[in-house]
């Protein structure tokens, strides 16, 4: 990411769509688990939840935007992994 820059560059984009991908099927993993006290019903709302969050953030252009995108992922996903939800939306 270039300093001073605020819009992605075409190299930007490439460089986190992997990672975002993958915390994006990582995140829809953790919401299977046995361990997190969610009905069916519950589940499929919170991956649909999921799916919204991450098809908006698709067009972001933003870098700012991008990264507390990935910051929310990964600490939504560690919450996950320990069985616990998180207190506002993923």
């Amino acid at each position: 990411m270039g300093k001073g820059v605020i819009w992605a560059r075409a190299e930007d984009l490439a460089r986190n769509r992997g990672r975002v991908l993958s915390l994006y099927r990582q995140l829809l993993r953790s919401l299977n688990s046995r361990e997190l006290p969610l009905t069916w019903a519950a589940r499929l709302s919170k991956k649909a939840e999921v799916r919204a969050i991450f098809s908006v953030a698709s067009e972001e252009r933003s870098l700012h935007n991008i990264s507390d995108l990935i910051d929310v992922a990964e600490y939504s996903l560690s919450l996950l992994r320990q069985g616990q939800l998180p207190k506002f939306p993923l």
